[in-house]
């Protein structure tokens, strides 16, 4: 099996050979870029799966180059940063990226978040239904090609965005909570979720209501949580 390929992106040069040593212990491929924009350009000639991208580098930061993926890749991205404010990993989770991890951090924790975003992004058929294609209301979702369209127009999300929204649509109806939707779509106990939620589904919304502020499709139950009408 040809080995998943992850591109670290940090300016400091001991971090990325670090973080190499134990990707490559795991069996990952790796590809280094020391900037956002070698990061492009390393992205535009190599198929990658996991992107770990420091936010403050020369030339082009994290965000900036979190927001060029985004126009046409949603391959899952773990964001680096010194910053341990909440404002600042919900900004870095708003602008697109799937995980926020504070530096410093131990190594192992790191691929451990690696391979959560692996198994969330590549494995089909997460929960137990065997329909590819869902569709509510204009709104389809097909789980094998992990695309969602509104009226036959394409809806480019992030994977952490999909999950969400195929949660909700695969049990449409159902009223699931913060923490319900945290632990399954991130797959992991559910700490501090309120504001990581909220930024995803905030973001879905955007991409799939004609009124974020008035939804048709992804709505909350006050004091309960979030579901997608039948």
């Amino acid at each position: 099996m040809t080995p998943f390929t992850v591109l670290v992106t940090d300016d400091d040069q001991d971090i990325r050979d670090g973080i190499e040593i134990y990707l490559k212990n795991e069996g990952y491929r790796v590809l280094k870029a020391s900037n956002g924009e070698e990061a492009l350009e390393l992205l535009a000639v190599h198929e990658v799966h996991v992107m770990i991208l420091d936010v403050m580098m020369p030339k082009m930061d994290g965000i900036s180059a979190t927001f060029k993926i985004r126009e046409a890749r949603n391959i899952p991205i773990i964001m680096l940063s010194a910053k341990a404010e909440d404002s600042d990993k919900i900004h870095g989770l708003s602008v697109g990226a799937d995980d926020y991890v504070t530096k410093p951090f131990h190594p192992m924790e790191l691929i451990a978040r690696v391979k959560s975003q692996l198994r969330r992004y590549v494995k089909l058929g997460t929960y137990q239904e065997k329909a590819q294609q869902i569709e509510v209301d204009g709104l389809s979702l097909d789980r094998e090609a992990k695309e969602v369209t509104l009226h036959g127009e394409t809806v480019k999300l992030t994977p952490i965005e999909f999950k969400i929204t195929e949660l909700l649509m695969v049990h449409a109806g159902r009223v699931f909570s913060i923490n319900d939707i945290y632990e399954r779509v991130w797959n992991e106990p559910a700490y501090n979720a309120e504001n990581i939620v909220a930024v995803h589904i905030r973001k879905i919304r955007e991409k799939i209501e004609a009124d974020p502020k008035n939804p048709r499709y992804v709505k909350v139950v006050w004091g309960i949580g979030y579901k997608i009408e039948k």
